[in-house]
Order: structure tokens, then sequence, then C-alpha cells
């Protein structure tokens, strides 16, 4: 499937009225200032790009929204479908004062809250323009909406879960002793797009040592014979959604004679996991599923991160599968469940899935063994 083929897709118009009207009743009476990203695209279907000049979607809490915007910016949101949604076009040019216009649509609102990646000299302009209003970050109020799930979403997520898989798939046919990460990684972004995706945001091709590092990139070390190799791939097919998976393979039988027992003790840990999911269960649980197998091992030093994220219209989002987070999993709430074990400049493996919360237990949008794949 050529690049060229994929264009991002606008959600349902219907769709886009029921998330901004949500988005107002989580609000609660508060102000939202929303900057280009995610949470724009959610929103209203376009992500938006401007940095310097400020664009942002006033939704007041009395009051229709408003999409501030450069003049010279508007033809890239021409695509979204405003009159439909209500929403008002406010286009101003250098010179004029942009915060005072979205102020002002704000009308008297006593709280504010701003997109959590607005660019600080826009959010400090804000503060000028808006003297005695108190302002607060959206991201308490859109993660709201955006960690739950609609079945248009949930759909996506697994299309894009099936699409890695088939890349996942044809490792084989690229990762050999001789090459280096830098030039597998490269057949792997291509095969990414090709198997339906509009890029690869993301390949990590771990080998030997640097396997122990978990956000590895792609280096010119040349892969060995007996390396285990971590790769973590993915990225946004045409909804926006995005795929991110882990596999972990070895170049021929392992060099390092503790590999078979640890890995395997890795595997059990993403399934005991995996089976926790549920409704009704924190998240933090979860990731005390996996934690607990690789301690009882005595390994548990040598897992150093959270087991999962969120993801969605963002690699990384709500919810976050670590301790310490009491948030009570829900139905439609997508994530990864992806413990992993690193011995410091030895090797290291990592297992990663895409999993929701359905109304009786968990779906894996990604369906490659589990097992560590010889090469």
């Amino acid at each position: 499937m050529s690049s060229r083929s994929l264009h991002l897709q606008t959600p349902d118009v219907t769709v886009l009225r029921g998330r901004l009207e949500r988005a107002k009743e989580a609000a609660a009476g508060t102000g939202l200032l929303i900057a280009p990203g995610s949470d724009l695209r959610y929103l209203i279907g376009q992500a938006g790009g401007s940095w310097e000049r400020l664009t942002t979607l006033v939704i007041p809490a009395d009051g229709d929204p408003a999409l501030v915007v450069p003049k010279m910016e508007a033809p890239g949101f021409a695509d979204v479908p405003a009159d439909d949604l209500g929403i008002e076009v406010l286009t101003w040019v250098d010179g004029d004062d942009p915060y005072a216009v979205a102020a002002a649509r704000l009308g008297g609102s006593k709280r504010v809250a701003v997109s959590d990646c607005t660019p600080a000299l826009h959010v400090l302009a804000f503060r000028e323009a808006l003297p005695g209003v108190d302002q607060v970050l959206a991201g308490p109020i859109v993660r709201e909406l955006r960690m739950r799930k609609e079945a248009a979403e949930i759909d996506a997520l697994r299309e894009a879960g099936a699409a890695i898989d088939r890349v996942h798939a044809r490792v084989g046919e690229w990762l050999r002793a001789g090459r280096t990460e830098a030039e597998v990684g490269a057949d792997i972004a291509a095969a990414i797009v090709e198997e339906g995706h509009l890029s690869a945001d993301f390949v990590i091709v771990g080998s030997g040592p640097n396997g122990a590092s978990p956000h590895h990139d792609v280096s010119d070390r040349v892969i060995e014979p007996g390396d285990v190799v971590v790769v973590d791939i993915g990225g946004p097919i045409a909804s926006g959604y995005n795929s991110d998976s882990t596999r972990t393979y070895c170049v021929g039988e392992p060099r390092e004679a503790d590999v078979l027992a640890t890995y395997a003790v890795l595997q059990e840990a993403q399934q005991a996991a995996v089976d926790a999911v549920r409704p009704g269960v924190t998240a933090e649980s979860i990731d005390q599923a996996a934690r607990e197998v690789i301690a009882d091992a005595g390994l548990g030093e040598l897992f150093i991160h959270r087991t999962g994220h969120g993801i969605g219209l963002d690699v990384h989002e709500e919810p976050y599968i670590v301790s310490g987070n009491e948030l009570i999993l829900e139905p439609g709430m997508a994530f990864s469940v992806e413990p992993g074990i690193y011995s410091d400049g030895r090797w290291g493996a990592r297992i990663e899935d895409i999993v929701v919360v359905t109304d009786t237990g968990v779906e894996s949008f990604n369906q490659r063994p589990h097992t560590l794949t010889i090469v």
C-alpha cells in the first residue's frame, strides 16, 4: 500500500459535535482554550500546526465555540466542518491582538483551562489578557473524554494493531548478523508505511547491550550472531490512531546463558498483566501483576519502567499503567502492556501488546507470538 494513497481521515460531524458537547459538560463552568495538537484534532478533526502565531479553539462556559486562527493559516482548516459544528472562525492578521479576541469570546469566565501543550509564550500572553482569571491545565478535563474510546476509535486501534503485526511478521526478512541496527531499522520503517501506516513514528532496534536501553533508537552497531534484539515499532494510520508493539528476537541461538530462563519470566509477567485487565480494577494493579512475577524471580531491579501507557491519537496518553495510579479501569480504555527486563551492558527484552478493556475483560490488538523469535 503506497503512502500516497493514505490521507488523514476526519471523524463524522455527529461524532465531533458529541465530543464538543461532552467537553463543555466536563469543563463544568470552566472555559477551555485548546491549542493545536491531538486534543484539537480530537475535538474538531484537525490538529493544526501553528506555534508562533496564536491558534486556539475557544469553548466558553456559556455560548458557542470559536476557532481563533491567523488569516494566513485559515486555509489549513478548510476541511473542518465549522458551520455544522456551530464553530465561528475568527481570523486575525499580524498587528491584531488575538489574545484579546479569544478573551472576549470566553465572556466572563472566572476559570479557564489551557491545553497542556500550549507554548509558554501564549500562556503568558493569556495571563495578561485575562487578569484575575484562574488558569489551570485542560489535560485533566480532556483526558476524561479521550481515555474512554468510542467504538470507531477501538476499530481504528484494532486496524493499527493488525498493520504493525504484519510488520513484525516480516522482521526475519531483514534482521540478521552482519547488518547494522540502522540498516535493519530503515527496512522496518519502509515496511511500516507499506503495511498501512502514514509514517514510521518510531523504530527501535536494540541489539545486544543496546537492548538494555528501553528507549534506544538505532545505531551503527553491527548485529552479531547470538544477539538478543528488541524491536519496538509503531506509527499512525490514516485515522490518526497509532500502533505500538514490541517483540524480542534472537539472531540464532542466544549467546548469553541466562537468556531463555529470563525471557520465560518476562513472558509469564506480560501474560499475567494482560490476564489481570478487566473493568473495575485499578491501573496500578496491572503494573503490580507484571512486577510481582519479575520480582519473585529475583529480577525486580531489572524492570525499570512502568508497565504501560494509554494510546490513541497520541502514542503516549492516559491512562498510565504505573504504581500509584488508582484510576479504576472502564470499558473503552486502551493501553500498552509492556514489561521489560534489562541487564545493563549485556542484553534486554520487552514484550508489548496494545489492549482495550471490554465489558467483561480484555481484548488484545496484537496477535504475534510472545515467544523469543529465533531468526
